[in-house]
């Protein structure tokens, strides 16, 4: 696992102090509020003890049934967060963010890329992207405005997702 945090702590000192926009949240009330601003240079890092956020997760799932998250930072100039899928996903894009997902448990299928297309009564679907399957310890990148999601989830998925404003 120290690889893999290694190239999430590399891609967070890439995200220019500069970013204009501010990723995108989860739902109405995530994009009403104005993300905080992230620390600045030289401040103390960010720590989350793993216990706090399994059992932030752990209640968010027993909410619903689901995508459920724990919030490990979120800022204006990223977002970091730990996701649990219990099933598959419909499409979804990022403009202007880089999306980084490291799985942690679980397996199943990422598509990426393409074009996301959109079906009444059904969730978006791609039409022409990539297939990976995925499973612990695999990393996904997705370029900003890219069409990504997990057509199949074996069971259940957990991940890191990193999101972040990407340096031109």
């Amino acid at each position: 696992m120290k690889p893999a945090m290694l190239v999430v702590a590399a891609m967070l000192m890439a995200v220019p102090a500069f970013a204009q926009t501010a990723p995108a949240g989860r739902g109405a009330a995530a994009a009403q509020e104005a993300a905080p601003p992230a620390p600045a240079p030289g401040s103390a890092a960010i720590f989350k003890a793993n216990g706090d956020l399994q059992s932030v997760l752990k209640a968010n799932i027993a909410k619903t049934d689901d995508m459920a998250s724990s919030a490990v930072a979120n800022t204006d100039q990223y977002r970091v967060n730990i996701v649990h899928r219990p099933k598959a996903n419909g499409a979804i894009a990022h403009p202007g963010n880089t999306e980084l997902h490291y799985i942690i448990e679980g397996s199943g299928t990422v598509v990426t890329g393409g074009k996301i297309v959109r079906t009444p009564g059904a969730p978006a679907s791609i039409e022409g992207g990539e297939t990976h399957k995925v499973t612990k310890g695999d990393i996904i990148i997705v370029p900003a405005g890219s069409a990504h999601m997990y057509s199949e989830v074996v069971g259940e998925i957990t991940y890191l997702e990193v999101r972040f404003v990407a340096p031109k």
